[in-house]
Order: structure tokens, then sequence, then C-alpha cells
């Protein structure tokens, strides 16, 4: 026989390297009464440390066990009222009793199996979702550790680049693709000119419940790193980053000038080069306003061509009969009658 302290350093021997839901939820107290009357077959005697040595394999080296036992949030309380209805009726009934090992093995297996079918019923996680931010309800209950395990994602998310024409309208939503509480507070941030996530260059500009950070009118003095940061009480949840960069409407004007320029006057219709690299020809079709140009160019050409052909086939008049006959002619029509030479 041992005492009661003794049991108590048994157990905790026994189970200091290998946790499960069954110490998770069972009191020491409620294994001791169980025990108390494990009996090896051979020799016929009592035996408390391989009792608890048949819970460790039965429940807390099984992986059938945990795995059941990796349930949502808040369901932790439920897998301990499951093992109870499985162990303390038997504790009871065993307690101050000599039990044969072989019923030991029958009954805990059998409570076992029950806890591992009822506990697979009850929610599961619902996941976590890449790459940051602090999950809660994605957490699962771990029966090793007897707390549940977080999503481990960094608070900070990667920098999304946005970009903006100088005048125009800007908006950012500070969007999560997992649940949020419903007591969230959303503050926004804005560090001037700069792409980082050093928090020490932010500085604060609204704080309230409000997700989307609207700019009306973009100006140049808008661009740099904007900062969303959203609580639940005093915990930071998340962090998100979006690096916007205004381009100013003179310079957009200037480009689409060049492009045209390029495209009329190179060869070819090809384009520049860009430093840095081997020049690539780009075969392009001319602007509207040049093939407007050169069909009235060869329009005009035509015509003058056509006059001149017709100048250049009518033949001079260089005698003084024909001249006569020319003044004659001229007669006939200021007479006001037309008469045929025949």
């Amino acid at each position: 026989m041992c005492t009661s302290v003794l049991c108590l350093m048994c157990v905790s021997l026994l189970f200091r390297t290998s946790l499960s839901c069954y110490q998770c939820f069972v009191d020491i107290q409620d294994s001791l009464r169980l025990c108390w009357g494990y009996s090896l077959t051979k020799p016929n005697i009592r035996n408390v440390d391989a009792c608890f040595r048949k819970l460790d394999r039965i429940f807390n080296n099984n992986g059938r066990v945990i795995e059941a036992g990796r349930v949502g949030e808040g369901y932790d309380k439920r897998l301990k009222e499951l093992l109870d209805a499985e162990i303390l009726p038997m504790a009871k009934e065993f307690d101050k009793k000599l039990n044969d090992e072989t019923v030991y093995e029958e009954r805990l297996q059998t409570a076992a199996d029950n806890f591992i079918a009822a506990a697979s019923k009850l929610p599961r996680v619902s996941g976590c979702f890449p790459p940051c931010g602090f999950q809660s309800a994605g957490a699962v209950y771990n029966c090793i550790t007897c707390q549940y395990d977080s999503c481990e994602f960094p608070l900070d998310c990667p920098v999304k680049e946005i970009k903006a024409m100088e005048n125009s309208r800007s908006q950012m939503w500070c969007e999560v693709p997992f649940h949020l509480p419903d007591d969230m507070e959303v503050i926004w941030r804005f560090a001037e000119e700069v792409e980082t996530q050093q928090v020490d260059q932010f500085k604060e500009v609204t704080a309230g419940v409000d997700r989307l950070y609207s700019i009306p009118s973009t100006s140049l003095h808008h661009q740099g790193t904007y900062q969303c940061e959203i609580y639940s009480g005093q915990r930071s949840i998340v962090r998100l980053y979006y690096y916007l960069t205004v381009t100013p409407q003179v310079v957009a004007g200037h480009t689409e000038l060049q492009e045209i320029f390029d495209l009329s006057l190179l060869p070819g219709g090809q384009l520049l080069p860009a430093s840095g690299g081997p020049p690539r020809p780009h075969l392009l079709l001319p602007s509207p306003l040049l093939l407007t140009a050169c069909l009235t160019a060869l329009l005009l050409l035509l015509f003058l061509s056509l006059g001149a052909l017709y100048w250049s086939s009518k033949p001079e008049k260089t005698s003084h009969a024909e001249q006569e006959d020319g003044d004659e002619d001229l007669g006939f029509l200021k007479g006001g009658k037309i008469h045929v030479v025949q």
C-alpha cells in the first residue's frame, strides 16, 4: 500500500512528460480513486503504478484521443464534461475495491472510445488565414499542452502598393479574411514620403471604427505609407500597410505627348529603346492625324499633276489668221448668238 503523498508523487512522475486530455480534465484525486484497486493477475497484488501506465497508454499516448480533443474555442469545457462522464462513475465504482487488470483494460478502453466518438462531433476550428494577424477564432485546443494554440502569424501584414493620379480619389480598405470582434477600434496612421513598417515613423490621423480611409483629391504630399491597426480592448489584432505613390498630372501629360511624338516621327513607327537594355523594335500603326495629312498631300499632288497635264496638251496659236479667227469667234459670242463654223 502507498500513502496519499506517495501516490501523488507517482502521478506527477508518470504524467510529467506526457500530457493529454485525460490529465487536462481529470483531477488527480479521482485518478487515485480509480486506480486504488488495480490488481495484477500475476502475481495477484495491487499495483497503482501499473494502473497509471495503462491510463497513459490508453489516453495520453493515444493519437485518436488527442485529435478528438482539437475543438474550437470555448469547447474545452465540453471536453471535460465528456471525460468526467466516462471516468467519474468508474472511479466511484472501483474506489477501495480490488479489480483485475483485465477489467481495467476493458473498461478504460471503452471509456476512451466513447470519448473519441463524442468529442469528434464537437465543432472544429474555423481555420487560420495567412499571412498575418492574431486570429483567436482559428485557435484549437491542444490536449498535449492543455491550452489553445493560436495561428502564430505576425501582427504586421506585408506592404501593399497603391498608385494614384494627382487630383484623383484614393481609397484604402482595412479588411482581413478572418472574423473581427464587435468591440474593435480602428486607428489610421501615416508616414510621409517613405515606404516603411517602422512603427515610430507613423503619426496618427484618425481613430474610430471606420475601416475605409478615403482621400477625395490626392496630392503629392499624400504620398507615403498608411498603416491601419485594429484593436480589441487593449490588444492589437492586426496591422495593415499601404504605400501610396502619386503621379503628377504634368508628368503624365508630358509622357502622353512624348509617346505621340515618337510614334509620328521615328522611322518605321518604332519607339526609342529604354535605357539599360537592347533595342526592341515595335511595329506600331500611325496615328489618325498622320494618315489624314498624308492623304491630303497625295490628293493635292494628284490635282496639280492633272492641271499641268491639261495645260501642256493644249496647242499654241501663233499665226495671224488663227488670231483673227479667234477674234471673230469672240465677236459671235458678244453678239449674243452662237454660230457653228463649218
